[in-house]
């Protein structure tokens, strides 16, 4: 039997409510675990996934806790009886495995939670360090590797801790529809908002045969790796090639751009009232490109009709990057193939568009049925993990 436990972050703030959350959590790591052998349990701040030592099991497992939305860390653990004898074992096996791999110095971390332990925590840490002493040296302030115990109502001995995603478990948020380019900006946008427990929708526009079969299928690929965080992700893929060649008819050459995100945003109030979203999300960052200015995004916002969310409002492209690394959207987001909002790109772009101007333009590129026809003739497509669990396992 394989243990791993995981710690919960910010759920444990929640008061009178902290049930609600709990229970999502666990509704959602079962969800990546389902039609596998696993107990899922939580209990003061942990969660436990207990599995058989099978490795497609552990994989399993291990894919859901690195993908999961509402822990801080989590690790593979040793479990022991509650007696100092069991856990100097547990630790000196742990302690061994570190100085095989090249560990020359230790720390030790103890809790007891269970209070009829007879040791206090520091003098728990001392007793467990005796015999590791013999093959490496303690060093509290630096150390090669940390080993932690934690003595509940079993005791639990691990050292390799793996960075969970944070947030609160998806689902705890309502719904938002994601405007979803190839670029790097909206998959980290999604992803954010999931860590608010937001579950996201996306709505992608396509000008086929001005962007490539590979853009289309560039943004479902993005689509998928948000559905490993999301557990369900739907893409609406909107026909928007009679749209942007009416902007380039009609529209002044500098507006075309900031007409465009007009449009898109047109159609994603229709697309968002489909799905029962409650906001829109955009990749959006302050001063980042000409339609991303403080006048351009409240003309873009001007023709939302739900509240229009930017979670990276104020992030530079380095953190962004981190973000898109973290996710696993990097390397697809820089593949040479362009979306839409690049297309007819004007050399001179309005910087400072006045809403009654847009509002003007708008009126006068006479496109509502054009709207309303791609939003009619939009492909959906689901993505889903457990879908993404079968391939990789049939792989």
């Amino acid at each position: 039997m394989a243990t791993y436990l995981a710690k919960v972050g910010e759920l444990t703030l929640k008061g009178t409510n902290i049930k609600e959350f709990e229970q999502l959590l666990v509704r959602n790591t079962k969800k990546y675990l389902e039609g596998r052998k696993t107990k899922v349990t939580l209990r003061a701040g942990r969660m436990y996934v207990e599995c058989s030592d099978n490795e497609d099991d552990c994989k399993a497992v291990e894919f859901c806790l690195n993908h999961l939305i509402g822990i801080v860390g989590w690790a593979k653990t040793r479990t022991c009886e509650r007696t100092l004898e069991a856990i100097k074992v547990a630790v000196m096996e742990e302690a061994q495995i570190a100085a095989d791999r090249g560990c020359k110095t230790f720390k030790i971390d103890a809790r007891r939670s269970w209070k009829e332990f007879p040791l206090n925590s520091y003098q728990l840490c001392c007793e467990a360090a005796g015999p590791v002493e013999s093959i490496m040296k303690v060093d509290v302030h630096n150390p090669d590797v940390m080993i932690y115990i934690e003595v509940r109502e079993t005791t639990y001995v691990y050292s390799s801790v793996n960075t969970g995603c944070r947030g609160l478990p998806v689902g705890s948020s309502n719904r938002g529809l994601l405007l979803l380019s190839g670029g790097l900006d909206s998959p980290v946008a999604g992803y954010r908002m999931m860590r608010r427990g937001m579950r996201v929708e996306a709505v992608y526009f396509h000008s086929y045969p001005y962007t490539s079969e590979e853009a289309q299928k560039k943004v479902e690929t993005l689509a998928e790796k948000l559905s490993y965080f999301g557990i369900n992700t739907y893409l609406n893929i909107i026909p928007f090639t009679d749209v942007q060649m009416r902007i380039k008819e009609k529209a002044p050459e500098a507006w075309s751009t900031l007409m465009l995100r007009v449009c898109m945003m047109k159609v994603a109030n229709m697309v968002a009232e489909r799905v029962g979203a409650e906001c829109i999300i955009t990749g959006e960052s302050l001063g980042q490109v000409a339609s991303q200015t403080l006048e351009n995004m409240s003309v873009t916002e001007h023709f939302a009709a739900y509240p229009l969310f930017r979670p990276l409002i104020g992030m530079d492209k380095e953190e962004i990057i981190k973000d898109a690394y973290f996710i696993d959207t990097y390397d697809t987001s820089i593949l040479p193939y362009e979306d839409c909002c690049v297309l007819f790109s004007p050399k001179h772009p309005v910087l400072r568009g006045r809403i009654e101007d847009a509002e003007k333009i708008f009126a006068e590129l006479d496109c509502e049925e054009l709207l309303k026809e791609s939003f009619e003739k939009r492909d959906v497509k689901r993505f889903t993990v457990e879908k993404i669990e079968k391939e990789e396992n049939n792989a």
